[in-house]
């Protein structure tokens, strides 16, 4: 009888059991998890950027996080390049003696060089619990470091199947009873201890361990580049697993995936979007203000090959806005070619810097060499507070540079610089398997401006400020510049990035541009003249009148005679180097009607001159009639449009003793062009020209400016007399 009432009894609580669970939401989710119950623990016995980074994102997530042997000695390995890290188990066994009766408390353990937080505790803990075991590794799609494990390895439908150690979180009893296994040494591995717990049945059940196979907590990039993108969000954005649909938590770059690690850390989780643009440019920042002592720099200036423009280089190099008495100078120089322009910078310079050194083509130094030497003064130099290195190739149009590269105060960075109108830049976005270049998907957008902020990239050259403390601290060796067969800049940036030092590329300003030395001819006397195809802007900036523009801005184009249009259209240096050109040549043809150089041998109205096409400098002239003369031509005379052709286009020379005027003519073209290579009262006396159907005079040409007038029928004129001195002017017969 009291069997029957103990059955009726179990019975009805049973029945109470289920009732209670039917009243139940069929998906109700387990109580959350607090965030103050989770604590993160890393291992790092370094402050070096990727750790700074990682504490960046855990800051910016709010995670409460424990760093492990900071400041001790490592002897885990070489864990970048072969097995090892075992002292990083030993540390967390250490720490772990302290929370193994906390069983309330989730730990999370986690590398720090080369990791991210991408999401925050609540969502981690979240999915955590769904993931319904006490321990949770991250997973990925190779097996390390003992492939002949693979087979051992428990069968999944979809995911990752192997573990990686780069990620645990779990209980922190089960954590603790895990590492307290440890009783090896600490160049050990790690990843294989912990592969062996978890391929043994016992212990994975026992201790309740499984992976996160479908990367919603750790994203292992190493074979899994191709499966995860960015996904830009209002405020934040997030690497997006394309192939499980996840957005995992914690992004780790293991294996030799640093750089794209480095590409996603650009953005994750709030560096830059497409709405508020770069979060963290602004923080950490040098402050000028009020600074009296300036920090100290150390310029590196490097002329490798022939390169234009190197005047005008130096010119823009002395204009940055930095006190001189701050500014040490070394100057490599390789080229003969260019030992002029050095030698007028030392006379005119050598005394308006701290200090001023100049190696020279003598020395047959190497590239790698002479940049090794270089960084060298200022590592040495315990005052040197920056090196700045600059190769001859760049044109910096921002007086501002220095100042704005230390204000970053970044280790390494550079300016970004490109070619006008090119996606060629100083800087790669990625890298080949092999270390070349690789675009990355952002490339373009940061040369073209569309993305501004401050980029962490894997190779820069040209131009960059390095740090001095870093020179003594990290890029301690002297041969920096010389690493097996990689060119300098190369061999340069693959140390950096051995070391984990970061280098950036900035384009939150404008700062300049990169010039082409390819095809640069050195046989001419004056040979920047030549490079109006190669570097257009450069030589527009270089040889065109200052005032040119104010033509059709402000009418800037006068009318001394009838439909005799006068015009700014050369600069100084333009008529300097082509009155220089043409004397370096030196055959003037004499005046005489006998002529060679042109169809039928003779010259009706000959002048003592010299052709563009006796110095090779037709087609280039050609170009400079269609860039320069033609929207000029068609502004004065409105609705003709010239064809920018011209048969005879040369210089000529008036001097008293040789050809001194020129007699009344027309000129066999549409439109004639006539330029003043040098000044009157100055360089000569007398000249000018004289339109006879109307009586009218230019006597005081002005130099680089040029007259245009028709050609034939109705301005019938001469060449006045020069009385003294030697008058040059430049002359175009256009559409002939």
């Amino acid at each position: 009888m009291a069997l029957e009432y103990m059955q009726l009894f179990y019975l009805f609580i049973l029945t109470v059991l289920q009732f209670t669970h039917s009243l139940q939401p069929a998906n109700s989710e387990p109580v959350p998890i607090p965030t103050d119950k989770l604590l993160v623990l890393t291992v790092a016995t370094q402050q070096t950027d990727g750790f700074l980074r990682f504490m960046q994102t855990a800051k910016y997530f709010n995670y409460t996080v424990k760093v492990l042997g900071m400041g001790k000695e490592w002897k885990g390995g070489d864990v970048g390049n072969s097995i090892g890290g075992g002292q990083k188990v030993r540390l967390l066994k250490e720490a772990m003696q302290n929370y193994a009766d906390h069983e309330d408390l989730v730990v999370m353990s986690v590398d720090s060089y080369d990791l991210i937080f991408a999401g925050g505790p609540e969502e981690l803990l979240k999915k955590f619990q769904q993931a319904n075991h006490k321990v949770v590794f991250a997973a990925e799609g190779l097996v390390w470091p003992d492939k002949r494990l693979a087979d051992k390895y428990p069968s999944i439908r979809s995911g990752k199947r192997f573990l990686n150690s780069g990620g645990i979180i779990g209980y922190a009893p089960h954590i603790n009873k895990m590492v307290q296994q440890w009783e090896l040494h600490d160049n050990d591995d790690d990843q294989l201890f912990y592969t062996k717990v978890y391929l043994d049945p016992l212990q994975r059940e026992r201790l309740n361990i499984t992976l996160d196979h479908k990367s919603q907590i750790f994203q292992n990039l190493n074979g899994a580049v191709d499966e995860v993108l960015l996904k830009f969000g209002t405020e934040r954005v997030r690497a997006r697993n394309v192939v499980y649909d996840s957005l995992p938590v914690v992004i780790h770059g293991n294996g030799n995936t640093k750089i794209y690690l480095n590409y996603l850390a650009n953005y994750i989780p709030n560096v830059w979007n497409y709405e508020q643009g770069c979060g963290v440019c602004d923080n950490d920042l040098f402050d000028f203000t009020d600074i009296k002592d300036y920090p100290s720099v150390t310029i590196g200036v490097f002329i490798e090959q022939p390169t234009p423009f190197v005047p005008e280089f130096f010119e823009k190099l002395l204009t940055l806005d930095y006190p001189k008495d701050k500014l040490h100078i070394f100057i490599h120089n390789n080229e003969v070619y260019h030992e002029k322009h050095m030698q007028k910078l030392w006379v005119q310079n050598k005394n308006v810097f701290k200090s001023f050194k100049v190696v020279g083509p003598e020395e047959n130094l190497s590239q790698g060499e002479a940049r090794n030497m270089g960084m060298e003064l200022c590592r040495k130099r315990e005052s040197c507070d920056y090196y700045f290195s600059i190769d001859a190739d760049v044109v910096l149009t921002n007086t501002q540079t220095l100042r704005l590269l230390i204000e970053q105060n970044r280790k390494i960075i550079g300016p970004l610089v490109s070619r006008h109108g090119k996606l060629w830049s100083n800087f790669w976005g990625a890298l080949s398997l092999d270390g070349y270049y690789a675009r990355s998907e952002d490339y373009i957008d940061i040369v073209q401006s569309k993305r501004v902020g401050v980029w962490n990239i894997p190779y820069m050259a040209h131009i960059y400020l390095i740090k001095g403390e870093t020179l003594r601290n990290e890029l301690k060796e002297r041969n920096q510049f010389v690493l097996e067969k990689l060119d300098p800049d190369m061999a340069l940036c693959k140390n950096a990035r051995q070391l984990g030092v970061f280098m950036y590329i900035t384009n939150r300003h404008e700062f300049g541009r990169l010039i082409s030395t390819a095809n640069y001819n050195t046989s001419h006397f004056n040979n920047d003249l030549w490079q109006i195809f190669e570097n257009p802007v450069d030589w527009k900036e270089k040889y065109i009148h200052q005032n040119y523009s104010k033509i059709f801005t402000q009418n800037l184009a006068e009318q001394p005679c009838p439909d005799v249009f006068w015009f700014p259209i050369f600069s100084e240096k333009a008529c300097d180097e082509l009155i220089g050109e043409m004397e370096h040549y030196g055959s003037w043809s004499g005046g005489k009607y006998t002529d060679k150089r042109i169809s039928g041998g003779y010259e009706n109205v000959p002048t003592d001159d010299i052709h563009m096409t006796q110095v090779d400098y037709e087609k280039e002239w050609l170009h400079f009639i269609r860039e320069f003369i033609s929207p000029v031509t068609l502004k004065v005379f409105s609705g003709y449009y010239t064809k920018g052709y011209a048969l005879l286009n040369f210089v000529v020379k008036y001097t008293p003793d040789r050809q001194a005027s020129l007699r009344p003519h027309h000129d066999s073209s549409t439109f004639t062009i006539n330029i003043a290579l040098n000044s009157k009262g100055t360089d000569f006396e007398g000249g000018g020209c004289k339109f006879h159907r109307y009586n009218c005079s230019l006597e005081s040409p002005r130099k680089g400016w040029s007259f245009m007038h028709p050609g034939r029928l109705t301005h019938l004129h001469e060449g006045l007399p020069t009385t003294n001195g030697t008058r040059y002017i430049a002359i175009s017969f256009i559409d002939p």
